[in-house]
């Protein structure tokens, strides 16, 4: 039997607000263990929570990057569970009249199609705790858990998608857009590491053709781009083994495992009512005005789809360089500074996707941290374009700049000698030496067929090019070459 995989996303943004969703505690990342919880994160009684107007500004700005609905009025709700890291016993969130409402967003997938996914909504929420396993110091092996409550209240873009993914590497594509929507607009730092974005995969089987949905598991809590793509990958395999040994599966919620590279089970899936969702009594109702909205869409930087777009109209990059430099606000803006520098937008390109995209892979560096700035890349394609270096000795001069042994190209390129030999008097001296002491390659040139004469030249370049230790102009030694041994004809 042939199966289809079919996939939802809830993606949990973290905004960037620099205090929490509803009091005035920070948010910053790293603070020492429940120094950044306040009376309302912890809800004390006698507080009363007020809202973040700037996560609320971030959230429609989202939306409006996906075209989607925005609510003119948007509720509330609680949430009511009990968990050591929930100190409220209930998450203030958005259940009935969520701030977002559907959108669409199309994604390229790795073989340049194009797939549409539909948001089905987008709602506010306040984050929970964390819970802390560790071992004790006493050497006796027991472990305890604390909880850190620096998170609780943190402000939450809740992202849910329709189930139209059809593939783990679909789901990946979807999610790499939501980051790059998220950064570009500023709303969120996407930092899947530090927790800034998460997401919960719903994924489920069915047999081809089938238009009913089959039964399916959540996956909480995915942080990686490749672990969202290996944990569809089993919960498929696990599901379809698991209905076509005669079994049945269960909804539920499970865990992803990166060290086993598996998922597994924590509890039975709850329903919506499970959790009796009811209006928050101290929070009144969010009311946007169109001009509200009208003012934040005015802001709105340039999208990802926009830049793609505009990358290849107006500078003639492919398809593939616009889709790949447009990717991450921070590789675009990057790029465009070399561009501007260089004045050259396919050099540019070439240059950020070739040299400067190795050297980051090997070093498992992001390009924010790269140690050859924009302005120094730029400038090193300039002494490539006005000929003061060969493109070989430009690569030279790059990892120079990588390893901090000179502040600019042109510090470096001094410094080494590596400045291009353009005298046409002195190129030709050093040709006349080069065929003077070649006689036999001489006479194998003027004997060989025209057709085969291309290919024979590139012993002559080879020994200019090695008395001027690589510093002569490849194309003038080329065309210098040619006129002379053409002569002895």
């Amino acid at each position: 039997m042939q199966w289809e995989t079919v996939i939802g996303l809830e993606v949990h943004v973290q905004l960037a607000t620099r205090s929490k969703i509803f009091s005035g505690a920070s948010t910053a990342f790293g603070a020492d263990a429940n120094t950044q919880a306040c009376a309302v994160d912890l809800g004390m009684p006698g507080t009363l929570p007020v809202v973040n107007e700037q996560a609320v500004s971030m959230a429609v700005q989202f939306g409006l990057g996906v075209n989607a609905e925005i609510a003119k009025t948007s509720v509330f709700d609680r949430k009511n569970y009990f968990y050591a890291d929930l100190p409220k016993g209930y998450q203030t969130s958005q259940m009935y009249h969520p701030i977002v409402g559907p959108g669409l967003l199309d994604v390229t997938l790795d073989d340049g199609a194009a797939k549409r996914i539909r948001i089905h909504h987008a709602h506010l929420e306040e984050d929970a705790g964390k819970s802390l396993h560790e071992s004790l110091s006493d050497d006796s092996g027991r472990e305890m858990t604390g909880v850190d409550l620096n998170r609780a209240g943190t402000p939450l873009l809740e992202i849910v998608s329709e189930p139209d993914m059809r593939s783990a590497k679909e789901a990946t594509a979807y999610l790499r857009a939501i980051h790059a929507i998220v950064t570009y607009l500023g709303i969120s730092d996407g930092n899947m590491a530090e927790g800034s974005m998460r997401c919960d995969v719903n994924v489920s089987v069915r047999p081809k053709g089938q238009d009913a949905f089959g039964t399916r598991a959540e996956i909480k809590n995915v942080n990686s781009f490749r672990f969202v793509e290996r944990a569809v990958a089993f919960e498929v395999e696990r599901q379809i083994e698991l209905i076509e040994d005669g079994g049945t599966v269960v909804q539920e919620t499970r865990l992803y495992d990166p060290d086993r590279d598996e998922t597994r089970s924590m509890r039975t899936k709850e329903e919506a009512n499970d959790y009796r969702y009811f209006p928050c009594p101290d929070l009144l109702p969010i009311v946007l005005d169109q001009a509200y909205i009208d003012t934040l869409r005015d802001g709105l930087p340039e999208l990802p789809d926009a830049k793609r777009g505009r990358f290849e109209s107006q500078l003639g990059l492919s398809a593939y360089d616009a889709g790949v430099l447009a990717s991450s606000r921070e590789m675009a803006d990057y790029f465009e500074e070399v561009m501007h520098v260089c004045d050259d937008a396919k050099q540019a390109a070439n240059w950020v996707q070739g040299e400067l995209s190795a050297a980051l892979k090997r070093e498992h560096l992001e390009i924010s941290a790269s140690p050859v700035s924009a302005r120094q890349l730029g400038e090193l394609i300039g002494r490539v374009k006005d000929d003061t270096i060969s493109g070989k000795a430009a690569k030279q001069v790059f990892q120079a700049l990588w390893d901090g042994q000179g502040e600019s190209a042109d510090e470096i390129i001094e410094a080494k000698g590596l400045k291009q030999v353009t005298d046409s008097g002195a190129i030709e001296a050093m040709i006349d030496d080069v065929i003077a002491q070649s006689p036999k390659q001489v006479t194998q040139y003027v004997e060989a067929e025209p057709d085969k004469r291309g290919k024979m030249i590139g012993y002559f370049v080879g020994q200019v090019m090695k008395a001027s230790r690589g510093t002569a102009n490849p194309q003038q030694v080329n065309q210098l070459l040619k006129e002379k041994l053409d002569a002895q004809l």
